[in-house]
């Protein structure tokens, strides 16, 4: 379930668009107690992102709480162009994701949540595999430590 909310009136900066929903109910002696529990990824499309997961009573609020952990916890994702610089490989957990650059017109190559992840980042050109598990949090984490592990291109000419 991804609800895409594009550009805020508060902060035009900033993409933010939800993962995932989920319901999450705790039994208690007055009965069930649910929750939400929202992913949401927020990224500028200029080589900055970040992900943010928000739980309270109510969807909006979880959105909330979500996108104000993710735009504190922004991380810089090396460009190269439209690509990014060298392939990566990183396993988080049971989550496996492969990172590949591509040719300029290639476009997103990725599964559901890289791709978010990666237009989120404002990389246009990449080839990706998601391995191990389907859990969308998990990969989402997974991508964003793959990303977060990228050296910048000027660097490895050294």
């Amino acid at each position: 379930m991804a609800i895409s909310r594009g550009h805020t009136t508060r902060d035009k900066e900033f993409t933010e668009k939800v993962v995932q929903v989920n319901r999450v109910s705790k039994k208690t002696k007055g009965g069930n107690r649910i929750r939400f529990s929202v992913l949401v990824v927020v990224g500028d499309r200029k080589g900055r992102v970040g992900v943010g997961l928000g739980k309270a009573p109510e969807v909006i609020v979880g959105i909330k709480k979500a996108i104000r952990y993710a735009k504190k916890h922004l991380i810089s994702v090396p460009l190269k162009g439209t690509t990014i610089p060298h392939e990566i490989f990183v396993k988080k957990g049971a989550a496996k994701v492969f990172l590949k650059p591509a040719q300029k017109g290639t476009g997103v190559i990725a599964g559901g949540s890289v791709r978010v992840v990666v237009e989120a980042a404002g990389i246009k050109d990449i080839v990706s595999k998601v391995l191990g598990t389907r859990n969308k949090i998990s990969n989402v984490y997974a991508t964003l430590e793959a990303l977060s592990k990228l050296k910048s291109s000027k660097l490895k000419k050294h």
